[in-house]
């Protein structure tokens, strides 16, 4: 968005978003199947297609935010938002947030605890 450019920021449909995470998600297990790894190994520790939807809007918000990685309260807000704006990864978005699997590497939670 320009400084001219008062409009805000279209975001792209709900299909497309995961249309894009499931391409993402396929050429991540491609490589990693290609490294030689085990999926028995690696499948539970990536993110579902909703989740990685959640994590690049996420993304996208610290981005605009300057590249600023969030503290835990504004990455509740920033999440709770997106919930808020697409209400069919809300269950995405509470997994995300919940301690439920903390062992996951990707999870935003663990990772803001080592920060």
């Amino acid at each position: 968005m320009t400084a001219n450019d008062q409009s805000p920021r279209r975001r792209a449909s709900l299909e497309l978003l995961r249309a894009e995470a499931s391409d993402e998600l396929a050429v991540l297990i491609h490589e990693r199947l290609r490294g030689g790894e085990d999926p028995w190994e690696f499948m539970d520790d990536l993110p579902s297609v909703d989740e990685l939807v959640v994590l690049t809007l996420r993304a996208e918000n610290i981005a605009e935010n300057g590249g600023v990685r969030p503290n835990r309260s504004r990455n509740y807000r920033v999440l709770r938002q997106i919930a808020l704006d697409y209400p069919a990864l809300t269950r995405a978005v509470w997994r995300i947030l919940g301690d439920d699997e903390p062992h996951r590497r990707w999870d935003a939670s663990v990772r803001l605890d080592a920060s």
